[in-house]
C-alpha cells in the first residue's frame, strides 16, 4: 500500500466540468472558474472573499447601486445561501440520491431574510464556516463520486460541475461588489 498522494496534475480536482454536466444556464458561472484545483480556488476564495467582506466600510453595508438592486449585504447573504444550496444538492448526489431535487428562487429567498438586521461580521463568520465545512466535505470525493449525477431545476448536473457553480458564483457576485458597489473606492 502506497502512502503517496496523488500528483497534482492528476488531481480529479484539476478537470474541469464538460457542457453536458450542467445546464447551460450555469455556463458562465463554470468559465468564471480560473484553471487550476478547483479547491484550492475555493480555499483562496474563502481568504480572499473574508478580507473583501471585512474591508467594506459600515456606511455602505445598506448601500444599492441602483434602485432594486441588493444591498451589499443582502449580496453577501445571497452568496451564502446559494452555496448552501448548491453543496445540499452536491452532497445527495453525492451519497447517490436520484431524488429530482427542486429549483431556488432567489428572489423567494430574499423576501424570506432580512439580512439588514444581520451585523456584517455574522455573515462573514457564516461564511467562513460553510466554507470550510464544504471543503472538508469536497476534499473526501474521489473521481467516482465527482462524476455523480442527479437531477436539480429539472436538469442534470454532476457533483463536479456543482463545486464549480459555487465557485464560479461567488466570484461573480465578488466582482460586482468590486465594480458596481465599491468601484474601486475601499
Amino acid at each position: 500500500m502506497s502512502d503517496a498522494s496523488p500528483s497534482p496534475s492528476s488531481s480529479p480536482f484539476r478537470r474541469r466540468p464538460t457542457a453536458s454536466e450542467y445546464d447551460d444556464f450555469y455556463a458562465d458561472y463554470i468559465a468564471e472558474v480560473p484553471d487550476g484545483d478547483v479547491l484550492e480556488i475555493l480555499a483562496e476564495q474563502l481568504a480572499s472573499s473574508g478580507e473583501l467582506f471585512a474591508s467594506i466600510p459600515r456606511d455602505k453595508l445598506d448601500h444599492r447601486y441602483a434602485p432594486g438592486k441588493w444591498t451589499i449585504r443582502e449580496v453577501v447573504g445571497h452568496v451564502i445561501d446559494a452555496e448552501r444550496v448548491f453543496s445540499y444538492r452536491a452532497l445527495r448526489f453525492a451519497r447517490g440520491d436520484k431524488t429530482s431535487l427542486p429549483g431556488m428562487d432567489q428572489e423567494t429567498f430574499m423576501e424570506g431574510v432580512d439580512f439588514g438586521r444581520r451585523p456584517m461580521e455574522s455573515l462573514i463568520a457564516e461564511h467562513r464556516h460553510l466554507r470550510s465545512s464544504n471543503l472538508a466535505l469536497f476534499g473526501s470525493f474521489d473521481e467516482e463520486v465527482l462524476a455523480r449525477t442527479g437531477v436539480a431545476s429539472g436538469c442534470p448536473f454532476t457533483v463536479r460541475a456543482l463545486i464549480y457553480i459555487i465557485a464560479g458564483h461567488e466570484r461573480h457576485h465578488v466582482e460586482i461588489l468590486e465594480q458596481r458597489y465599491l468601484g474601486g473606492t475601499r
